[in-house]
């Protein structure tokens, strides 16, 4: 008899617990489980699986039971304990047995104000464990009807007993089903028994273990962009704002069957496949997850040694059960209607450079899963893509997600409380930056919050040191309570755990995993322990390929591995007479990969980081911005370098594209610095990374998703966009009124700003009645310059509104109109202006912005329905990326005739006429000896005199290189050949 129908016998009705039962589930109705076990009970394997969503297994949280016995009632009934064991009491309603879960005492109710966060707790390997070990019972959740012996109603509404005639998720009775429709069937809700657990224990701050919340009540979003790309890029590219995570699948932009998800460590990867996972698992409205038929969710650090995708989905999402194997799971995933795979952690996937071929490698190659979307989430990109890979990145917290976290999980409506946790980020300037990131912004919220002694700190090694102590004082407390672990570790000796850090860090392949056992003893058992305890430590349940379940051990977040590897780092350099290189030391420590590794050493020891601080200046040659903020650490006061920002804040500061996010992350920090003292910032220069201003959050927003928060003391702001060989087919940046008005009023101090680049969109102009009159006595110098080809400088007058012109070619200049509205309007605008000047345009290229041309006014017409005039200084016209037909064509020469200076008319990568009536060719151009060249794959020129294409190539050469030559050309080819083949005789 197994220990479930044995419980059920002891505690039901007539047995004389039924009263206790009664009384306490009225008072946690809201918490109790209820497990309806039909008569009689089976074991798994003699069980079906439940048929539908609403119905869940069975989740047993009983460190005694036993799988191998199936006997789990030990001569100390943990039915019957007291104090923090769990309670399990039956009770009958009609036809079933019901067995009910009571909580623990000290599990907090779920009104219990939720904290978010983006781990799951360790705890949740032993609660898989054991809910896969009863995964075989049929149960389901009593709702609805009050219970017969006292106990209160529970949430759902009532069902019938599952039968075999029960309709199921499949549309079919289970009697009808098929063995392959069971297998799917149980298939499905093994992996939604698997994900409950997943995303019902989200922990956020890893100290407080007992606070465990379901991911959907907690999460908050980020920043969301896209790279509207056709094929993939590895450069930073140009990248447009999604407004929520839920268009990742539905938006058309980003339709593709690959999808990468890329973000810092922190920004909420895992969290955001938790939220994909709950709004699968619970068919939630107006979720793209709704419809999915099936989810496969796996952690790819958790997957080392496995070749085989789908014997990773049978071991660890369906814990070995016999009924499903390797064989059913491709069957099941490629018969689908609709299947999606997400694979969370790319960056953390042990075997991602072996040479070995693997599953991963073959669905990140589409030679595997070739019509299944796959989300990969990743730190980087992999080194193979496919073409087709779409690019989706977290960008972190602004203001508004800040706000929206901190009223969900923290302080409820109270607006004061909101206030205090604001101000106290305010007065910590250097974290700032670190609080962009999610998962450091949670803990930093709810320190904020618990701890009335938060103190203002002066250097982030200072805030980490703070936060340490945070960890171990609420283990020490939690030790006092009765009946609990005691804790007596030191928590500043841990120098083995510094060693094991710096190791794994300081590799050309970071591996920041290690295996328990490993683990424990080089640490030791109570050192390991208290620092599991503390959440500093977090253990993790991998499936190796040919062996046994184990666990491997992380640390919480990656700072944390960089925070113990800075204390070896400082132990090795501060030891009497070494003579270890920096340069060997750091060869595989990047500061754009681990630049906290960097800082908190010199934050740790004085003495220490002068050494690291003269690497650092020969090392980041081209800037020593990074360095300040090691000096700074060093200092532990910002006073200490004022003096550096002054110096580099009376000089042009630059923030380029081609900079990595920790140079100007670095850039963007000592600007921070720099307002929060008041210093002025004498010139900024965006050079090809600017993205947008954000309105609403008051901030400049680089490409690179970074945002400059603080921009209150610039005096002179320089924007440059791409120049037109680097923008290629990206589409140009909008400025509009409100993002000009929302900048001059942020930047408090600024006296003139330039945007520099076609790239740049902005509006034509500003309405008088939009500009305050603080800006209008303020005169800010606004200039704009489309194109330094065109020789047009465009300012803005503050007394109307509109944009007054200046020329400044002293040559004959180019000009180029492109597709969007904004920017055909600028064109004819500047076409306008150097016409009537006279100056003369060498080029005018109409790039996929020609429509048509007027036949009354022979004028052109641009897609945006803009009309460009005869115009009688341009000296070539080019047609780029616009077919055209024998009408439209003939359209285009009459215009070049009316253009007297046009000595050049080309189309250019577009489709022409392939023959044209000489008849209908107007006269003049023969006689000005106008050119006409067409490129598709090669160049041709028009004989106006016959109407027919001519290779150039044979044309220059006079001889036919076999592409199709017409006319006199066919016949200079045969001479050559007759000559050829007279050569030869004599020969």
């Amino acid at each position: 008899m197994s220990w479930l129908q044995r419980a059920a016998r002891r505690y039901n009705p007539f047995g004389g617990t039924s009263g206790r039962s009664s009384s306490h589930s009225s008072q946690h109705s809201h918490q109790s489980d209820i497990l309806h076990i039909q008569r009689p009970l089976h074991r798994a394997d003699e069980i079906a699986p439940s048929t539908s969503r609403d119905e869940s297994m069975i989740e047993v949280t009983d460190d005694h039971y036993d799988a191998s016995t199936d006997e789990g009632m030990s001569a100390t009934d943990p039915m019957e304990q007291t104090g923090n064991e769990e309670r399990m009491d039956s009770v009958c309603t009609g036809d079933d047995w019901v067995l009910q879960r009571h909580p623990r005492p000290n599990e907090l109710s779920q009104d219990t104000q939720p904290i978010p966060g983006p781990s799951t707790s360790s705890h949740s390997v032993e609660h898989l464990r054991q809910s896969q070990r009863l995964i075989g019972y049929q149960a389901r959740a009593s709702s609805g009807s009050p219970n017969p012996v006292g106990g209160a109603a529970c949430s759902q509404s009532t069902e019938p007993t599952e039968g075999p005639h029960t309709m199921t998720s499949l549309g079919k009775p289970l009697h009808r089903l098929t063995e392959k429709q069971k297998k799917k069937l149980f298939f499905i809700e093994a992996l939604k028994t698997r994900y409950k657990v997943d995303y019902d224990k989200v922990q956020p701050i890893p100290y407080i273990k007992d606070r465990l919340y379901c991911v959907d009540k907690v999460y908050v979003e980020g920043g969301f962009e896209f790279m509207p790309t056709e094929q993939v890029t590895r450069g930073s590219g140009s990248w447009e704002r999604l407004e929520s995570y839920k268009p990742v699948f539905s938006d058309q932009r980003i339709q593709s069957v690959r999808r990468i998800i890329e973000g810092d460590p922190g920004y909420g990867k895992t969290t955001l496949t938790l939220q994909f996972a709950y709004d699968w698992c619970n068919r939630v409205e107006g979720s793209p997850m709704r419809d999915v038929e099936v989810l496969i969710l796996l952690r790819m650090r958790q997957l080392s040694g496995i070749r085989s995708i789908y014997r990773a989905i049978e071991v660890y999402l369906l814990g070995s059960d016999p009924r499903v194997k390797e064989a059913d799971i491709a069957a099941i995933i490629g018969e689908s209607k609709s299947a999606i795979v997400i694979l969370d952690g790319y960056d953390e996937y042990p075997d991602q450079h072996s040479r070995r071929v693997t599953d991963i490698r073959r669905i990140l190659k589409l030679d595997l899963f070739a019509n299944t979307p796959v989300i990969l989430t990743t730190r980087y990109l992999p080194g193979y893509l496919a073409p087709v890979t779409k690019r989706v990145r977290l960008t972190g917290f602004d203001e508004i997600a800040r706000d929206e976290y901190i009223r969900k999980a923290v302080v409820g409506e109270d607006e004061i409380a909101l206030s205090s946790i604001k101000a106290r980020l305010k007065e910590n300037p250097v974290l700032e930056d670190l609080c962009q990131v999610p998962l450091v912004f949670v803990m930093f919220a709810h320190i904020a919050h618990e701890n009335k002694d938060f103190q203002n700190f002066k250097s982030v090694t200072e805030f980490f040191q703070y936060m340490i102590r945070c960890f171990h004082e609420h283990l020490k407390i939690k030790s006092k309570e009765l009946n609990t672990v005691r804790y007596s570790i030191d928590e500043n000796e841990h120098a083995a755990l510094d060693k094991l850090a710096f190791l794994a860090i300081s590799q050309e392949n970071q591996q920041i995993t290690w295996r328990r056992t490993g683990m424990r003893k080089q640490l030791g058992r109570d050192f390991y322990e208290t620092y599991l305890a503390s959440g500093i430590l977090v253990e993790e349940e991998v499936v190796p390929e040919r062996s046994s379940r184990g666990v491997e051990v992380r640390f919480y977040h990656k700072l944390f591995c960089e925070w113990y590897a800075a204390h070896h780092i400082v132990y090795i350099l501060s030891q009497p007479g070494q003579s270890v290189p920096l340069n060997e030391l750091f060869r595989h420590m990047k500061p754009e990969d681990v630049q906290y590794v960097y800082r908190f050493a010199c934050g740790l020891n004085r003495d220490v980081s002068s050494s690291i601080l003269q690497y650092l200046e020969k090392s980041q040659g081209r800037s020593n911005r990074f360095t300040l903020l090691c000096l700074l650490e060093q200092s532990g006061d910002v006073k200490g370098i004022l003096g550096n920002v002054r110096d580099m804040c009376s000089q042009t500061v630059n923030i380029k594209e081609g900079d990595n996010r920790m140079l100007q992350r670095s850039t963007i920090q000592l600007l921070d610095i720099a307002a929060g003292h008041g210093i002025l910032v004498s010139s900024l220069h965006l050079d090809q990374c600017f993205s947008k201003f954000d309105v609403t959050n008051a901030c400049i927003v680089l490409r690179s998703g970074l945002r400059l928060t603080n921009p209150k003391t610039l005096k002179v702001l320089r924007v440059s966009g791409r120049t037109r060989e680097t923008a290629g087919d990206s589409k140009g940046i909008e400025v509009t009124r409100e993002e000009l008005l929302g900048l001059f009023r942020t930047c408090g101090a600024l006296t003139e700003i330039r945007f520099e680049g076609r790239e740049f969109l902005l509006p034509h102009s500003v309405s008088a009645e939009l500009i305050p009159p603080t800006l209008k006595t303020r005169n800010i110098i606004v200039s704009y310059e489309r194109y330094r080809e065109h020789g047009v400088v465009h300012q803005l007058n503050w007394d109307n509104g509109q944009w007054q012109h200046q020329i400044t070619a002293d040559g004959p200049v180019k000009v180029y109109i492109f597709q969007e509205e904004l920017d055909q309007q600028w064109g004819k605008k500047e076409l306008a202006v150097l016409s009537t000047a006279g100056v003369s345009i060498n080029r005018l290229e109409l790039v996929r912005s020609f429509s048509n041309i007027i036949d009354d006014t022979q004028s052109i017409i641009l897609t945006s329905g803009c009309t460009i005039p005869v115009l009688q200084t341009v000296q070539e016209l080019w047609i780029q990326e616009t077919d055209v037909d024998l009408e439209v064509f003939l359209k285009i020469l009459s215009y070049t005739k009316e253009c007297t200076e046009i000595t050049d008319l080309n189309f250019y990568y577009c489709e022409a006429p392939d023959k044209v009536d000489p008849e209908m060719i107007p006269p003049l151009l023969k006689e000005r000896g106008v050119a006409v060249d067409w490129f598709s794959n090669r160049w041709r020129h028009l004989d106006l005199d016959t109407g027919n294409w001519k290779d150039e190539e044979s044309e220059e050469d006079d001889s036919d290189d076999g592409t199709g030559g017409t006319g006199s050309e066919s016949e200079s080819s045969e001479d050559e050949e007759s000559e050829e083949d007279d050569s030869d005789d004599s020969e």
